[in-house]
């Protein structure tokens, strides 16, 4: 459960990838070191932190979506209940087509940058080996300290969550017709006051 570092667990095989200096040294994270088959597919899921995808062998299809696309991507938890974005069942999954997707792919040599938030599905179109290098860019005290895999959700946002699950509960107790009213409201305050203006 230790916080993988390609430059401990594979220090031979480290010397031959050079990481991008992007960031400082104390922001550093995880080098997650990957092998895959072809034809392997991770599912669409967001990291909490940005980190480059560093193809070393291979080619691999990577599709991403905005953080704002969100309310399209039927989540559970981190990650899509949308398995196939090439073709999705859109009788189950009918707001995925409003998803706006964007996709590249890479080849040996190529890096990705993946902001923290976005959402990226990644496809192996052959044996491949890449490496992930993740880093804090929030305060260190925003992230969960038990996190191993960069995945976990700030701890402010774990415990709002938490707080809005409570709530939910709560609002059970009231009729049908209050409970649809009071959320609507608790919808609209979360808008007001958390939704970026902006279009970024």
């Amino acid at each position: 459960q230790d916080v993988a570092d390609m430059r401990k667990q594979f220090p031979i095989l480290a010397q031959d990838v050079q990481i991008p200096e992007y960031f400082e040294k104390e922001q550093f994270f995880s080098s997650v070191f990957r092998i895959s088959s072809a034809g392997l597919q991770l599912w669409t899921h967001y990291d909490v932190m940005d980190n480059f995808l560093i193809q070393v062998r291979g080619n691999k299809r990577v599709v991403l979506y905005s953080p704002r696309d969100a309310p399209y991507l039927y989540l559970s938890g981190i990650k899509s209940k949308v398995l196939d974005v090439d073709n999705p069942d859109l009788e189950k999954y009918p707001l995925f087509v409003k998803a706006k997707r964007y996709q590249c792919s890479l080849e040996a040599g190529d890096v990705l940058f993946i902001p923290a938030l976005w959402f990226h599905n990644v496809i192996s179109e052959e044996f491949g080996v890449a490496l992930n290098v993740f880093w804090k860019h929030l305060p260190a005290e925003a992230y969960d300290k038990s996190d191993t895999y960069g995945n976990k959700d700030p701890t402010a946002a774990s415990r709002a969550i938490q707080i809005l699950d409570r709530a939910l509960k709560t609002l059970e107790e009231l009729p049908e017709e209050y409970r649809d009213f009071y959320a609507r409201r608790m919808v609209l305050r979360i808008q007001e006051k958390a939704y970026r203006n902006d279009d970024g």
